[in-house]
C-alpha cells in the first residue's frame, strides 16, 4: 500500500473524484478532522442531494404501495457516466416538478376519499335509522325509565312525525347518530352506561361494506349507532363521548320521507365521487408509472453525486492555487490504473491544469488489503472476524481454504451427511447469480459461505470414506482383513473372535470392525490419538508463521527470542508424544517367538508415560518401556522445555533494553509525540513529489522505550503459550468427542427409525418402512445434518481462531476501504 497526494484543479474536481469513485482503488483519509460538518465547503451541494434523496424516497414509497414494477438500472456505462452541472439541474427540475404533480394528486385523492367515505358512512346512517326509529317506538316502556317521571308517556305521537327535537309533552327527546369503530364499541356503551347512569336509548348495526381510512389506507370496521336521551347537557355528553373515541356524528331528520330523499341525494353524490376516483386513481398511477422508469437511474445518480461530494469534503481546498489537495491510501500496483484515469478525465473535460499525483513516504501504518474473489472470500471472513491482519503480515486465509473444511469433516465424517452438505453446496453455486438478490440476513449469511459449506461437504465424503461410514452404515469398498468363522448351530449369544485373512484393507477403517463389540473401543482410542496428532501439526504450523513474520519485519529477536524455544518448547513435549503415538502404532506388541512367548511387553498407556515423564524424569518402569533409552530421551526433553521458559522470558527484553542504551548513547531518541504534519512544498522537485509527512498528533506509531512494560508483557506472553500449548492439545481432543458423537447419534437413529421397521414383514412392513424413512430422513436433515453441521463448524471455527491464530497473528490491523460507488451501492439502505 502507498499513501498519495493528489493536487486536483478545482474546475475538474467532482469528475476526477467521480472517475476514482468507479476504480474504488482510493481510500481517502479526512484532512479536516476538526471542521464541523456543517462548515465544510462541499455541505450545501450535499444538501441538495439529501433532498434529491428524500424526493426519490418518496417516489419508492408511493410506487411500492401502488404495487408498480420499478424498471431495472440501466447499463453500468451509461450510469457511470459524470453528469454535467446542466444535466443535474434538469435533473433536480424534473424530480420537483413529479413531486409536486404527485403531491397534488395525492391531497386532492385523500380528500375525495375522505369525502367519499364520510357519504358511505352516511348512507349506511340513513339506511338503518329507519329501523332504529320503529325499534324505538316499540320499547317505550323501556325508554320511560330515561326520564325523572316514570308515569309520563314516552312518545306521545309517532316519532317520525315529530320535529328533529322530538318534543313531547314539554319535554325535548333528542338523539344523537353516528359511525363508530367496532373495535370501540364496547368500551363506548359502557362509558355511556357509567356516565349516564342508564339514562339513554341506544341500538346499533354493523356495517357489512369494508370502510378504508384514507389516512392510512387500512380497512376499518364500524357500526352505525343512534342514541335517543333527553336534556341539552346530556346530549352534548353524549356527542363530547363519542367524539373522544374517534366516532363520526351525523345529523338525522326523524322524518322518514326527508330521511328518504337524503338517501337517494347521497346515493347520487357516491356515484360521483366514484367515477372521479377511478380517474384519479388511474391518472396517478400513469404519473407513477412514469417515475418508476427511471427510478433506478435516477437514485444511482443522485446517491453517486452525494457520495463524491462527501468525499471531496474529505479534502484540503488551496485557495491561492485554487485545486484541491486530497490524501489516500491506495495499492501500489494500482497507481499507474490511477495516473492513467486522473489523465482520462483531465482529457475528456478539456482541462489545461492535470492533476498531479505523488507518492509520500510516511511512517502511517497503512490499511490492510486482501484481493479476494468469490470462492476466498468467504474464508478470508472467518479470519477477519477474529481480527484484521497488520499490514503484510502472514495471512491466514488461504490455509484456512484447507484446514477449515478439513477439520470440521473430522467432527463430520459420514459419506451420506457428506453429499447432502456436498449437494446443498452445489445449489447455492450453481445458482449464485439467482440467489444473490434473496433477501434475508440468515439465508445471506449461508450464501455468503457457499464454497465453504461446498468444501465441508467433499472433505466430509473424505473422511467418510477414511471412517467407512455411510448413514451409520458400512459398506464393503475392498476385501476384509478379517473373517468370521459362525458355526452352524451358532446360538448368537457365544462372543465370535475374528481371524486375519492376511489382506490389509488399504483404505481406512476395515468394514468389518462395524457391528462389533469392541467397535467402539477400538474407534474410541484411534480418533483420540488422531485428533492429538492432528492438533499438534496444526498448531506446530502456526508456530512456524512466528518466523516468516519475524523474517518480513526484519526482526531477528522474534527467531531467537520467540520461535526458536516455542518451537522446541512445543515439540520436545507434544511432537515427542505424536512420535510415540505413531510408534506404538507400528509395534507389533502380541508378536510371538517360534515358541510363543511374547517377544515385547503389553502396550503401555501413554498418559501414564507422560504423567511420569514430569514426575520421574530420566527413569521409566520396565513394564512400561516403548523402546531403549527412552529415559534418557525424555529427560532431556523435560530439561529442554524447562530451559525454554526462561529464554522465552528474559532474552527479548533484555535484548531490546540493550538495543535501546546502545541507541541512546549514539544520541538517537524516540521520536516526539508533539510531531505535526508537515505540507509538501511546492518548489520542491523531488522524485516523490518532495513530500515527506510526519506523523500526525495523537497518531504515532512508535512509543518510548519502558523496560518493565517488555518484561510484563513477554511474561503474559509466555505463560499464556506455555499453559496454551497443553490447553490447545486437549482443546484438540473436540475432534475425536464430536466425531464419535456424531457417529453414535448416526447410528441411533438408524436403529430407531428405519431398524424398527424392517423388523415387519408384509403390507405392514412396506408401510412402516415408507413412514420410518421419512422420519428418518426428516431427523437426519434437521439434527444430524443441520444441527451437528453447525456445532461442527463453530467448534472448527473456535480451533482456527484460538488454537491456531493466537500463536502467531498480531491482527491489530484496518481494514482497506476504498471509495467505490459500487460497494456503496451495493449497501442497502436501513
Amino acid at each position: 500500500m502507498s499513501l498519495i497526494q493528489l493536487y486536483i484543479s478545482a474546475e475538474v474536481a467532482q469528475p476526477t473524484v467521480a472517475e476514482l469513485g468507479e476504480l474504488g482503488l482510493v481510500q481517502f483519509r479526512d484532512l479536516n478532522p476538526d471542521v464541523n460538518a456543517f462548515q465544510r465547503a462541499f455541505v450545501n451541494e450535499i444538501r441538495r442531494f439529501d433532498e434529491m434523496e428524500r424526493q426519490l424516497r418518496f417516489f419508492t414509497t408511493q410506487i411500492e404501495k401502488v404495487g408498480i414494477h420499478v424498471r431495472p438500472s440501466m447499463p453500468s456505462s451509461h450510469l457511470s457516466r459524470t453528469r454535467s452541472r446542466q444535466e443535474l439541474d434538469d435533473l433536480e427540475a424534473r424530480i420537483s416538478e413529479h413531486e409536486n404533480r404527485l403531491l397534488q394528486m395525492n391531497n386532492s385523492h385523500e380528500t375525495m376519499q375522505r369525502r367519499y367515505l364520510e357519504l358511505t358512512e352516511l348512507k349506511h346512517v340513513l339506511r338503518e335509522t329507519s329501523d332504529f326509529f320503529q325499534e324505538a317506538s316499540s320499547h317505550q316502556e323501556d325508554i320511560r325509565h330515561s326520564f325523572d317521571e316514570p308515569e309520563a308517556p314516552l312518545l306521545d305521537r309517532d316519532l317520525e312525525t315529530g320535529g328533529a327535537g322530538n318534543q313531547n309533552v314539554g319535554m325535548n327527546l333528542g338523539n344523537v347518530t353516528g359511525v363508530i369503530p367496532r373495535s370501540k364499541m364496547q368500551t363506548f356503551e359502557r362509558i355511556l352506561w357509567r356516565s349516564l347512569r342508564g339514562n339513554l336509548y341506544m341500538n346499533t348495526a354493523m356495517i357489512d361494506e369494508p370502510v378504508i381510512d384514507p389516512s392510512t389506507d387500512t380497512v376499518i370496521e364500524k357500526n352505525v349507532f343512534i342514541i335517543f336521551a333527553h336534556g341539552r347537557e346530556i346530549m352534548a355528553k353524549i356527542k363530547k363521548i363519542a367524539e373522544s373515541l374517534g366516532a363520526t356524528l351525523y345529523p338525522i331528520d326523524s322524518d322518514a320521507e326527508r330521511r328518504r330523499d337524503a338517501l337517494h341525494e347521497v346515493e347520487c353524490h357516491i356515484d360521483e365521487f366514484n367515477s372521479v376516483l377511478i380517474n384519479t386513481t388511474q391518472t396517478r398511477r400513469l404519473e407513477l408509472t412514469r417515475i418508476a422508469e427511471n427510478l433506478t437511474s435516477w437514485m444511482t445518480i443522485v446517491k453517486k453525486e452525494k457520495a463524491t461530494y462527501h468525499t471531496m469534503n474529505h479534502f484540503n481546498y488551496d485557495i491561492n492555487r485554487k485545486c484541491l489537495i486530497a490524501e489516500g491510501w491506495c495499492p501500489t500496483n494500482e497507481i499507474n490504473t490511477i495516473q492513467a484515469a486522473l489523465r482520462e478525465v483531465t482529457q475528456r473535460s478539456g482541462s489545461m491544469v492535470p492533476s498531479i499525483l505523488n507518492e509520500l513516504k510516511t511512517h502511517k501504518e497503512p490499511p490492510t488489503y486482501h484481493k479476494t474473489n468469490k470462492f476466498t472470500s468467504g474464508f478470508q471472513g472467518i479470519v477477519d472476524a477474529y481480527g484484521m491482519a497488520k499490514y503484510r503480515e502472514v495471512n491466514p486465509g488461504l490455509f484456512t481454504i484447507i484446514s477449515f473444511p478439513f477439520l470440521f469433516a473430522v467432527m463430520f465424517g459420514d459419506v451420506g451427511h457428506g453429499i447432502l452438505v456436498l449437494l446443498a453446496g452445489l445449489y447455492l453455486c450453481l445458482n449464485e447469480r439467482k440467489l444473490a438478490s434473496v433477501d434475508g440476513e440468515m439465508f445471506q449469511m449461508v450464501f455468503g459461505g457457499r464454497y465453504i459449506v461446498l468444501l465441508m461437504g467433499a472433505f466430509s465424503v473424505f473422511t467418510g470414506m477414511m471412517y467407512n461410514d455411510i448413514f451409520s452404515r458400512a459398506l464393503p469398498w475392498f476385501t476384509s482383513g478379517w473373517h468370521f468363522n459362525v458355526p452352524e448351530d451358532y446360538d448368537g449369544k457365544t462372543v465370535l473372535v475374528a481371524e486375519p485373512t492376511g489382506h490389509i484393507y488399504p483404505f481406512g477403517i476395515d468394514y468389518a470392525w462395524h457391528g462389533t463389540e469392541n467397535y467402539l473401543l477400538f474407534t474410541n482410542s484411534y480418533k483420540m490419538k488422531m485428533s492429538v496428532i492432528l492438533g499438534v501439526i496444526h498448531m506446530s504450523f502456526g508456530i512456524c508463521m512466528v518466523f516468516f513474520n519475524a523474517k518480513f519485519y526484519r526482526k531477528p529477536i522474534d527467531v531467537i527470542g520467540g520461535f526458536i524455544p516455542q518451537m522446541l518448547f512445543m515439540q520436545s513435549l507434544f511432537g515427542y508424544l505424536v512420535l510415540m503415538i505413531v510408534y506404538k502404532w507400528t509395534v507389533d506388541w502380541f508378536e510371538t517367538d517360534a515358541a510363543g512367548h511374547a517377544i515385547r511387553n503389553s502396550p503401555p498407556s501413554l498418559l501414564n508415560t507422560m504423567i511420569y515423564m514430569f514426575l520421574s524424569p530420566g527413569s521409566v518402569n520396565e513394564a512400561d518401556k516403548l523402546y531403549r533409552g527412552q529415559g534418557f530421551i525424555q529427560g532431556f526433553l523435560v530439561m529442554l522445555a524447562f530451559v525454554c521458559i526462561p529464554w522465552m522470558l528474559f532474552l527479548k527484553p533484555y535484548y531490546l533494553k540493550y538495543e535501546h542504551g546502545k541507541a541512546r548513547a549514539m544520541g538517537y531518541h524516540q521520536p516526539s509525540e508533539h510531531n505535526v504534519r508537515v505540507s509538501t512544498d511546492s518548489d520542491h522537485t523531488d522524485d516523490a513529489g518532495g513530500a515527506v509527512v510526519a506523523e500526525d498528533h495523537g497518531e504515532s506509531s512508535e512509543h518510548e522505550f519502558e523496560f518493565s512494560e517488555e518484561l510484563i508483557h513477554q511474561v503474559i506472553h509466555t505463560i499464556d503459550f506455555c499453559l496454551g500449548c497443553i490447553s490447545n492439545t486437549a482443546s484438540y481432543l473436540r475432534l475425536w468427542a464430536l466425531s464419535l458423537a456424531h457417529a453414535q447419534l448416526s447410528e441411533v437413529l438408524w436403529s430407531m427409525t428405519l431398524g424398527m421397521a424392517w423388523g415387519f414383514t408384509g403390507a405392514v412392513g412396506a408401510f412402516m418402512t415408507i413412514v420410518m424413512f421419512t422420519m428418518w430422513f426428516s431427523l437426519t436433515i434437521f439434527i444430524l445434518v443441520g444441527m451437528e453441521g453447525l456445532s461442527a463448524f463453530l467448534h472448527a471455527l473456535r480451533l482456527h481462531w484460538v488454537e491456531f491464530n493466537n500463536k502467531f497473528y498480531i491482527g491489530t490491523g484496518y481494514a482497506f476501504e476504498p471509495f467505490s460507488f459500487a460497494t456503496m451501492l451495493a449497501e442497502k439502505d436501513p
